[in-house]
């Protein structure tokens, strides 16, 4: 994993600080050799110390749950695809605000903003 072509460059970082430790290198002297910075290579090191292996790899992280599911996503895009002619709408196309509001009258989601829909 620390000389493979195709590894991850993220990986192959992780490997090769463990590499480094297990050689007994400091931790200063493992960043200066692989550039990371003296806290990445604590953390890592950590985690290997803790968990082996599976420990370099990637753990998701906690953030904010989404707001809305996949499919209320894709009934707004299905409806975006539409003119606004065919549901009614006396527009030549959907603007985002009209759009966030022909959404929640439409009940596929209960308030969504215009900025929202536009991203």
């Amino acid at each position: 994993m620390a000389h493979g072509y195709k590894t991850p460059y993220r990986t192959r970082m992780r490997a090769q600080i463990v590499l480094h430790a297990a050689r007994g290198r400091s931790n200063a002297r493992i960043a200066r050799q692989t550039g990371l910075h003296l806290d990445t290579v604590r953390k890592w090191r950590g985690r290997f110390a803790e968990d082996g292996i599976p420990g370099l790899a990637y753990r998701s992280r906690r953030g904010r749950p989404p707001s809305f599911t996949a499919l209320q996503a894709a009934q707004v895009k299905a409806l975006a695809c539409q003119l606004p002619a065919e549901t009614g709408a006396s527009l030549s196309r959907w603007s985002c605000p009209e759009l966030a509001h022909e959404a929640m009258a439409r009940g596929i989601v209960s308030s969504v903003s215009a900025s929202t829909v536009r991203r």
